[in-house]
């Protein structure tokens, strides 16, 4: 059996799952911190501690993304990889993707300074969402209802480091107040929920306390998670995707997707079932 590896740098409720299952399932693992490992650039021979597969869970985007690409240049697998990484944790790679997939997305603008932003807005009309190009969990990401409330988000974001610089302004979708998130692992869509507003927050991220109710996988969900999951490289991943006139439209793909709601609610092994997939690519 190839020896697996669960990165990580804070041990969430979903790392202690997946530890629990490779446990249930008597796989060889270990748990690799990565605020204590180092990695040899120059060299062709892996970490020690590094097995056969890398399932990557590093809360820090950054960090997770850096520490992908020098286990692959030693020919170690990592779940997810990190050309998949890169385009699922910028919002505007992300969208340009979509677009070249023809995968139904909410209309984006993009903008660097904070008049071209703007006129963008006043192109793409009032209620409009500004999003951070790099974040989770719905920080950074700003209702702008006007134009008064859009130069005091844009003022505030020129204070910050230069990545906030990068504009990213998206139409505010006409929907249900909830949203789905759709889990893809590998060619499965093993289950989908609802993440419904609970709160006068209009955003339903789980984390600021969006309700989690099973969403039921129709053939038009399944097919549209898979294209979007196979847009990026395929792997494990959260899609995340919005009600709009009858139709389904995507706005995100997480790749180091939480679970941790999803699992009670649902009944379904999510942990387990990435193991899984993770020991199949390590066979390939």
């Amino acid at each position: 059996m190839p020896k697996l590896n669960i990165l990580f740098d804070h041990m969430r409720w979903e790392e202690k799952a997946l530890y629990t299952a490779c446990e249930k399932k008597g796989v060889d693992f270990s748990l690799v911190d990565a605020e204590k490992i180092f990695f040899d650039l120059t060299s062709n021979s892996k970490p020690k501690e590094i097995g056969d597969v890398v399932v990557q869970r590093c809360v820090g985007h950054f960090r997770g993304m850096h520490a992908t690409a020098a286990l692959e240049s030693y020919g170690v697998p990592v779940i997810n990889r990190y050309s998949t990484a890169e385009l699922c944790g910028n919002k505007v790679l992300n969208t340009l993707i979509f677009k070249r997939h023809g995968i139904p997305t909410p209309r984006t603008y993009m903008a660097f300074t904070v008049d071209s932003t703007l006129d963008a807005l006043q192109e793409l009309g009032y209620p409009a969402i500004l999003k951070p190009v790099v974040g989770s969990w719905g920080r950074l990401v700003s209702l702008l209802n006007d134009r008064t409330s859009a130069t005091v988000a844009l003022e505030h974001r020129e204070m910050m480091f230069p990545l906030y610089q990068i504009y990213y302004a998206q139409e505010m979708v006409k929907r249900p107040p909830r949203d789905l998130r759709v889990f893809v692992i590998g060619d499965d869509v093993p289950v989908a929920i609802y993440r419904v507003i609970t709160t006068d927050d209009w955003r339903s991220n789980t984390a600021r306390g969006g309700r989690v109710e099973r969403c039921p996988v129709t053939d038009e969900l399944r097919e549209l998670a898979l294209k979007a999951a196979n847009a990026v490289g395929g792997g494990v991943f959260g899609v995340d995707m919005m009600e709009e006139d009858g139709r389904l439209v995507v706005h995100e793909i997480n790749s180091t997707v939480e679970f941790k709601n999803t699992v009670p609610a649902t009944g379904v092994d999510i942990p387990g079932m990435i193991i899984d997939y993770a020991l199949r690519e390590a066979k390939r």
